[in-house]
């Protein structure tokens, strides 16, 4: 008997019963996709986590206060804790003490929805800084300018929005020189900022930017600044500018011990880093997950070749009976389940491929080459392990046992 004889016999036995083969090429299909589409959603997930950190600017260092930590060590940072004020930007702008630092912004963060006649909207981000803010975190300007060192002296109530914000107060009209009242304080329009679009979880365009001193004079008051961000001369010198605003912040806050600082610095290399091993455990985890659906699809292949041997045990006496070798028998149900196995792993891959055209909460898929590769090796591999036994079983029936079931 050769194999054209054999894989006939395999799609003939296949075909007897077309629901039950459906479903089973089903469970595979089910497995490949979601390995496809979750691993597509992990790295999709670290993309836009590092899109997010490029938009910072690649030069960017954001010092935070720190508030973290327990016991005697939250204890004694909390006696000597300082908030970030003014003054450390002001030190950290000096070129002497800092000759790798390009420029500084203090940002004092507020809440306000702002409002256009009846139209609202509450800014996902509302900053008031200086001027430098724009250059250090990469924020550029599309219509209009934006607002100068003397705005902030004289604490003019002037505002550069982002897209989803304009669009919110002000449809498809141009807000340039147009008024918006922030938590009832108005503000005059003179720019927006370039669109940015969205990282998944926060949006990039919902925004509102308007010089330091008119937001702590009429929303924050002039309390801590919620972060100062530092943009370095360029990214080789970042991990020395770094050096030197820790010096100088040290200096500022008078710590003693530098493991109990008050405050942390955030530079890109480290967010990158962070967030690239974040993004790897959630992709392993993601696939682990679908590699069980994957395993569940095998075991059901495991079952239904077992039934089929069952039903067709009278059958394979009769071939045995009139000189069908054993290595027939034993490739003929291998073939059924390596065909099972394709079929179901090439309907996956198609099936992971449309997924991954939709975002899933709020995360758009990109897909790995490398995992729809593996979850079609995987996919064949299954058909072969858990095909073995079922096929192993018919091989060794004897044709006088075999003749003699009903």
């Amino acid at each position: 008997m050769n194999i054209l004889e054999i894989v006939r016999f395999a799609f003939r036995g296949l075909g007897t019963n077309k629901l039950r083969t459906a479903l089973t090429t089903l469970g595979i299909a089910i497995g490949v996709a979601s390995v496809i589409i979750l691993i597509a959603v992990g790295n999709g997930s670290s993309k836009q986590i590092q899109s997010s950190i490029d938009r910072l600017g690649t030069n960017t260092i954001t010092i935070q206060a720190n508030r973290g930590g327990f016991g005697r060590q939250a204890a004694s940072r909390g006696a000597s804790s300082k908030p970030l004020t003014v003054a450390d930007a002001v030190a950290l702008s000096d070129p002497i003490k800092a000759p790798d630092i390009k420029q500084v912004a203090p940002v004092a963060s507020a809440t306000a929805t702002c409002t256009n006649g009846s139209n609202t909207s509450t800014p996902g981000t509302f900053n008031g800084t200086w001027p430098a803010w724009f250059e250090a975190s990469n924020t550029s300007i599309a219509k209009g300018s934006y607002f100068t060192n003397d705005d902030v002296v004289q604490g003019r109530r002037v505002a550069v929005i982002g897209n989803t914000t304009a669009t919110d107060l002000f449809g498809t009209q141009s807000p340039i020189g147009q008024e918006i009242r922030c938590g009832g304080i108005p503000f005059t329009v003179i720019g927006t900022t370039t669109v940015k679009g969205s990282s998944g979880f926060q949006d990039g365009d919902s925004l509102v930017v308007a010089p330091l001193t008119a937001v702590q004079r009429s929303l924050t008051g002039y309390n801590s600044l919620q972060s100062i961000v530092v943009e370095a001369k360029s990214a080789k010198v970042q991990d020395f500018a770094q050096t030197e605003i820790n010096t100088i912040m040290d200096a500022q806050h008078k710590v003693k011990n530098t493991s109990n600082r008050d405050y942390r610095t955030l530079n890109q290399a480290s967010l990158l880093a962070t967030s690239s091993s974040n993004s790897s455990v959630f992709t392993v985890l993601l696939g682990v997950v679908a590699a069980i659906s994957l395993l569940v699809g095998g075991i059901g292949i495991t079952n239904i070749m077992l039934v089929t041997v069952v039903e067709r045990t009278r059958e394979i006496g009769i071939r045995k009976a009139i000189g069908a070798p054993k290595g027939a028998i034993l490739s003929q149900f291998l073939i059924e389940a390596t065909i099972l196995s394709l079929v179901g792993g090439g309907i996956g891959v198609i099936g992971g491929y449309i997924g991954s055209h939709f975002k899933i909460i709020g995360i758009q898929p990109v897909i790995v080459p490398a995992s729809v590769l593996l979850a079609s090796g995987v996919s064949v591999l299954i058909g072969l392990f858990f095909g073995s036994y079922p096929a192993s079983r018919a091989a060794s029936l004897r044709p006088i046992e075999a003749l003699r079931h009903e």
